[in-house]
């Protein structure tokens, strides 16, 4: 069940801001202690805003696609384990994004933080293999109707009468 191209587009994008911001940022965080550590801090505050911005639009569009898009295809059976995938990772974003903002301890933070990175890091091929096997399985189900229709066979065996005048005949 494809999304509509509007909310795909959406999605797509924001999903790339997120990992793109998220990947500058880390590497930002990374360089902080270098000898232009504040340009690096300064990069790794604003990919942080930026991340946390797009974050609450990546919410915003999960939520549409829980009834545009998932109950729909939960329903007819499509695409259900890398689609259960795709909601349990999102989900273990969001709750490790709040972690990262309201953890206590830095031992807390710490093992949170870890997991949101390397979970952000691994969604894009999620993302990825959701979508090729969907579209896979949109194929396959294409395939299926059409070879499943009923041959008229009525129509395919009917007499075919050859007049004097016809082409062929002559």
């Amino acid at each position: 069940m494809r999304l509509d191209p509007g909310l795909r587009f959406a999605s797509y994008a924001t999903f790339a801001a997120l990992f793109v911001t998220g990947v500058v940022w880390l590497a930002a965080d990374q360089l902080k202690d270098s000898a232009h550590g504040e340009t690096w801090q300064a990069i790794a505050a604003n990919m942080l805003m930026i991340h946390g911005t797009t974050a609450m639009i990546a919410l915003v569009l999960l939520g549409a696609m829980i009834p545009l898009h998932i109950r729909g295809s939960w329903r007819i059976g499509k695409n259900r384990i890398t689609g259960a995938a795709m909601v349990g990772t999102n989900a273990v974003l969001v709750a490790t994004a709040s972690g990262l903002y309201y953890a206590g301890t830095d031992l807390l933070r710490t093992i949170v933080a870890d997991a949101h990175i390397a979970i952000g890091i691994a969604l894009p091929a999620l993302i990825v293999a959701h979508i090729a096997r969907g579209r896979r399985a949109g194929i396959r189900h294409l395939a299926g109707d059409a070879c499943s229709r009923p041959v008229d066979f009525a129509n395919i065996m009917r007499t075919v009468t050859l007049s004097s005048e016809d082409p062929v005949s002559r």
